[in-house]
């Protein structure tokens, strides 16, 4: 994920042409209703189009309200210039799964955990395994592309639903860089709200404790009862160990690529270099174990690997990486930015925030709008950078009129932000996830896409989050360091 500077310079907007609600709201409901219909009538999962019409839509409206085209043309490009660093980081992990394939270091991974793992605990190990990896990377999306590709394939071994594994490793991945102080999200939510960094990982500790509880119990128990662990065969497991021994070095020394990764985002090196550095260790492993030559690497890390095992479960895992793979996916991460670009830069988004706010009173409403309003971004606008920072900036002067720590937005904007981009389909992190894991939904069949209600540490941390509102639980009053630290910062948060 993308190191997001100056966000907030992109929403310059003229007082006297702020859209009515009804106005604001158009181009949001005009989008959805396309998008409903390329989704449910046409039953073709490609929202590029009607994304596309939604920018078309806006910039329209936009005319209407006096704002020249190369006005909403400079909002789009602002969006989508902060956050090509995500593009990069996609690019990347591209490289690294073709690469990492071919290397052995996935097959080495699919391999151990057949070996060593049973279908009881593959769950609930899963998705500690992905929550673990992306702690330390601060990158959900390489965790998702790495670590969650070599479970889906020991899933496919131990005969699981593809949505179950897909929900475990989803809430791990994304509630590891959730907390991680590496994830640019992490650093984002305090920074737009003007809070410190560990103070904001310390305060999202009574949602993000329990919710990884609830979610570690489910998984356990779905594997103990639900999950038929006869029917994870053993010739099954040896036909698929056997045609990985078969066509790669099985070694413990191939994991290093992946520790190599783990090593240098410890060190706290730049996320894109430390990615890049695995992929140049995957490609000498590809060459002097694998015995695969140096064209053979580039191919792979701009084509994806191909292999014919005659194990359908293995050869459709393994067929797949390359930067090619990742278009799809970078197409619709730009669309989906360009739109809220323009749904920003027109004042759409800010008006319809606005209204909230005045309909709101209490701290109750107040933190649950946080929630819902970053959660209706990332719907809306397929970007969970804006669904962090828009809120962010919105909403903080409500907090201190009322006397509230802003660290309870900033875990509001996080949860409803990070924690749910995944689960919107043709948000950026959704489309990743289901480009990444090969969840097959654009044949028409949306079976997979039950992995959404699956990764139950995603949803259940924003809805703890709520009842605390409700209750008055883990809801901090600012302290008088704070309200000072807020007169000091104001000047620095408009310029975040």
């Amino acid at each position: 994920m993308s190191n997001l500077d100056n966000y907030s310079h992109g929403a310059v907007l003229d007082e006297t042409k702020q859209p009515s609600l009804f106005v604001a709201l158009l181009p949001v409901l005009m989008t959805l209703a396309v998008l409903g219909v390329q989704l449910f009538y046409f039953e073709d999962f490609t929202p590029h189009i009607p994304l596309a019409i939604g920018i078309a839509i806006t910039a329209t409206i936009g005319l209407t309200l006096g704002h020249k085209w190369s006005s909403t043309e400079k909002g789009i490009f602002h969006v989508i210039n902060v956050s090509l660093p995500s593009v990069s980081i996609l690019v990347t992990v591209g490289m690294i799964i073709g690469v990492w394939i071919a290397s052995g270091t996935v097959p080495t991974l699919i391999y151990y955990g057949l070996v060593l793992l049973s279908p009881e605990i593959f769950l609930a190990a899963g998705m500690i395994l992905c929550s673990i990896v992306s702690v330390s990377l601060g990158t959900s999306w390489g965790t998702v592309g790495t670590v969650g590709l070599a479970l889906m394939g020991i899933g496919a071994g131990f005969d699981i639903p593809v949505y179950w594994t897909a929900g475990a490793v989803v809430s791990g991945a994304f509630f590891g860089d959730k907390i991680s102080p590496l994830s640019d999200t992490t650093n984002l939510a305090p920074a737009v709200t003007g809070t410190k960094l560990f103070d904001h990982i310390r305060n999202m500790m009574p949602t993000t404790v329990p919710a990884m509880l609830i979610a570690l119990v489910i998984y356990t128990f779905v594997g103990f009862t639900l999950i038929d662990g006869d029917g994870a065969s053993f010739d099954r497991i040896e036909m698929i160990t056997t045609a990985l021994q078969d066509s790669f070095v099985i070694s413990p020394v191939l994991l290093l690529p992946a520790v190599l990764v783990i090593v240098l985002a410890v060190a706290k090196q730049p996320p894109i270099p430390s990615l890049f550095a695995g992929v140049v260790a995957g490609g000498f492993m590809a060459i002097f174990v694998q015995d695969q030559g140096l064209h053979d690497v580039f191919s792979y890390a701009n084509s994806g690997y191909k292999i014919d095992t005659g194990v359908s479960e293995i050869d459709s895992l393994l067929n797949r990486g390359g930067i090619q793979s990742m278009m799809w996916t970078i197409s619709l991460v730009l669309l989906a930015l360009g739109f809220g670009g323009a749904l920003e830069r027109t004042g759409c988004l800010q008006t319809i925030i606005m209204k909230i706010l005045q309909q709101v009173r209490t701290f109750a409403g107040i933190q649950t709008s946080a929630t819902c309003t970053s959660i209706a971004t990332n719907l809306v606008a397929g970007d969970p950078y804006l669904s962090i920072a828009l809120p962010g900036r919105m909403y903080a002067p409500v907090y201190r009129g009322m006397g509230y720590s802003t660290l309870n937005l900033s875990r509001a904007i996080e949860e409803g932000g990070t924690l749910i981009s995944p689960l919107i389909p043709w948000n950026a992190g959704g489309a990743f996830v289901i480009s990444a894991l090969a969840l097959g939904i654009g044949d028409g069949s949306f079976e997979n896409l039950l992995y959404i209600p699956l990764a139950f540490a995603c949803w259940i941390s924003p809805l703890l989050g709520v009842i605390y509102a409700t209750t008055g639980l883990f809801s901090p009053k600012a302290s008088d360091s704070e309200k000072e630290e807020w007169a000091k910062n104001d000047e620095d948060i408009q310029n975040i």
